[in-house]
């Protein structure tokens, strides 16, 4: 998609159609935005249409969050990370940088994200504003540790908030979808270079669910993937290592979802003989460890392409929500993606957080790119919104602004900020109009 010149008059031809990593997101915008530097932002904003104006990274969110047939800006070159030295407990990360980029460049200054997602290719302001998370019972989401930030508004007026400057602007812009204005920059705690030792084991799925709370309070992070029509899961835990060895043996989620699909193509149709199959073929010993920077362990490639739908349920009813989920599954033959349970801790630093004031855990379901994936939110979804889940705000959901209202304490106080900072609604797409009831 080639960059239309920051600040300059929309081209007659417009930019390349853009979609997100899965493809199910489209839009075709009238202008693409890469400004240089945040002054080259501002006036653009300054002289930028009503029409919806939206930020995109690396358009891995599956909602339709970005879509607009406006402006699109990218931060791209807005990237990078200052203020590092050794013994330093807070950096200043530029809103366009990749998760990726920001655990290098703090690794060579023996600093470090206290936590990552599964994946590190998004960007850092798009990360925050989703409320993406890792996970760990005692770890929050990114947002969690952004000490303050800088946005530009749909004014193009430059605003600082923290716990001295507006604080209520700070809880709300941690988590905002993108809808108060740019991130252009973010003050985030960080903490020194560490290295993790992983291991990786096989252990009856129900065994396991029920050992999961327990499992999670010894381990620093802790999760699983339930393998659908095999009566196994996959646990995986990481704790602080000082050893200094590496070891990085071949990684085996690709393979493992390979021979998923290749049993469900077999014997999609005969679910009892896909299990015994399945039976015979896993091997309960197999173990895996490795030992590295906790960044290279934490964040894994996804080369295959899904779609997905995730909440965050409370904590205490996270297993019997897993249970009903894992049943659901396996109703329909054509199943074969892993579901994948974490732990994430509750935190008071965002009113639009998930996890806002509740300790959770997130059980997230995936179908592969070109095979149905309606059923994430028409079937798995009633089960997550029973146990009062909440949705990430980057995965697949229908929810409205009245559900959303009885699930977050200070939505009405977003609300109300949101239409302060930009009351034409211009940072607003039809998803966002939607998802706070806005109706002009």
């Amino acid at each position: 998609m080639a960059p239309a010149t920051p600040g300059a008059a929309p081209a007659a031809n417009p930019p390349a159609r853009w979609q997100n990593w899965s493809g199910i997101q489209q839009c075709q915008p009238q202008r693409f935005l890469v400004p240089r530097d945040e002054a080259v932002l501002a006036q653009a904003l300054r002289e930028a249409p009503n029409g919806p104006v939206r930020c995109v990274g690396a358009g891995h969110s599956f909602t339709a969050l970005v879509p607009t047939d406006q402006w699109l800006v990218s931060l791209d070159q807005l990237s990078g990370v200052s203020e590092m030295a050794p013994g330093k407990d807070t950096v200043l990360v530029q809103g366009g940088t990749r998760l990726a980029m920001a655990s290098r460049l703090l690794d060579a200054a023996g600093l470090a994200l206290r936590n990552l997602p599964d994946v590190d290719v998004q960007s850092y302001a798009g990360a925050i504003s989703t409320a993406t998370h890792g996970t760990g019972m005692q770890l929050p989401a990114l947002h969690a540790d952004v000490l303050g930030l800088r946005l530009v508004t749909a004014r193009g007026e430059v605003i600082e908030c923290n716990a001295q400057q507006r604080p209520d602007l700070l809880a709300a812009a941690r988590v905002s979808l993108g809808s108060l204005g740019v991130i252009t920059q973010a003050r985030v705690r960080v903490v020194p270079a560490y290295s993790l030792h992983r291991r990786v084991w096989l252990e009856p799925a129900m065994q396991l669910l029920e050992r999961a709370p327990e499992l999670a309070r010894k381990h620093r992070n802790f999760e699983f993937y339930y393998l659908p029509f095999t009566g196994y899961a996959a646990g995986i835990a990481h704790d602080i290592d000082t050893s200094g060895q590496v070891l990085m043996p071949h990684a085996a989620d690709e393979d493992v979802l390979r021979d998923l699909r290749r049993l469900r193509d077999w014997l999609g149709h005969f679910p009892a003989l896909r299990r015994k199959v399945a039976g015979w073929a896993i091997d309960p010993d197999q173990k895996e460890e490795a030992k590295n920077r906790a960044w290279r362990l934490l964040a894994t490639q996804r080369p295959t392409r899904f779609n997905e739908t995730e909440y965050h349920v409370p904590q205490e009813v996270g297993v019997a929500c897993a249970k009903e989920v894992i049943a659901a599954l396996e109703k329909r033959n054509g199943v074969y993606f892993p579901m994948e349970f974490r732990f994430v801790a509750a935190d008071e630093a965002a009113w639009l957080s998930p996890f806002y004031q509740r300790a959770s855990c997130s059980i997230a379901v995936h179908a592969a790119v070109g095979e149905p994936y309606d059923y994430l939110v028409s079937e798995i979804g009633p089960l997550f919104r029973k146990y009062q889940g909440r949705p990430h705000w980057g995965k697949l959901h229908d929810l409205g602004a009245a559900q959303l209202a009885a699930l977050y304490p200070r939505w009405d106080d977003f609300l109300a900020l949101r239409r302060e900072l930009d009351p034409q609604g211009r940072f607003l797409n039809a998803h966002l109009r939607k998802l706070f009831g806005e109706t002009a």
